[in-house]
């Protein structure tokens, strides 16, 4: 199977546009997470949460656990925010998104409810897509999240730079993952030879980037094809079915 590890999807980027896509290239399911706009302000960097904003969050992840229920492989991500509301995993999510650029509003790593957050996504398990300043990737893999599943989008070129995450050494670790969305062809070569193909993954960041062009990235790998089936689905869906 063929899993788009890396796709935004939301009412008002439907999955009935997204469908004919993957269809057309041949891909069978998505991992799905709701588009940042639904769930914070990311162009006022003084944004401070509202109930109407976590409302409306709420909402943006739901919208994607009931589209789970109705379409075969797609796996919904809950995206997490400053009121850490982990209690929602529990109603089905698959994983995590955790994202900021760095001119955005900033999540609150000192809050309680954050530690507990994080304690209950490692307890199960899930994987967490996580996009974030270099500083901010560094501490989270290193001192708050050391035994959770972490998959770090575009093999690092939001987080930092592909580079500078290898200079830090956390490629090497274990429990640190990447996805190859809008990652230069060069990177995804770069990190196959030196880490396997068992830690990636194939996405495409839809809408931004274009599901059978990211997908021909791999298809054009100078590997195996039971390599290149690992990345483009098998890796993923061993994760998956490892959480809860």
């Amino acid at each position: 199977m063929i899993i788009d590890s890396h796709i935004h999807c939301g009412s008002r980027l439907s999955f009935n546009l997204i469908s004919p896509l993957l269809e057309k290239a041949g891909i069978d399911g998505a991992c799905v997470f709701a588009p940042v706009e639904d769930i914070y302000d990311r162009y006022d960097p003084f944004f401070q949460d509202t109930p109407q904003w976590i409302m409306h969050r709420k909402e943006a992840n739901r919208y994607l656990l009931q589209l789970s229920k109705s379409q075969p492989n797609i796996f919904p991500y809950l995206f997490i925010w400053n009121d850490f509301d982990y209690e929602e995993i529990s109603l089905g999510y698959r994983g995590v998104k955790w994202h900021r650029h760095e001119d955005e509003p900033v999540y609150n790593y000192k809050d309680k409810r954050c530690l507990e957050a994080i304690e209950r996504i490692t307890h199960l398990k899930i994987p967490i897509v996580f996009e974030e300043s270099l500083e901010n990737t560094l501490n989270f893999i290193n001192n708050l999240a050391p035994n959770a599943n972490i998959i770090i989008p575009h093999l690092g070129l939001l987080n930092g730079g592909y580079y500078s995450l290898e200079a830090s050494g956390i490629w090497k670790k274990d429990n640190v993952y990447a996805d190859t969305a809008l990652a230069p062809l060069q990177h995804i070569k770069d990190f196959i030879k030196k880490y396997g193909t068992s830690k990636l993954f194939f996405g495409s960041d839809f809408p931004f980037g274009e599901p059978a062009t990211e997908l021909k990235k791999i298809l054009i790998l100078d590997i195996s094809d039971k390599d290149k089936a690992s990345i483009a689905g098998e890796n993923i869906l061993r994760m998956l079915k490892h959480g809860y």
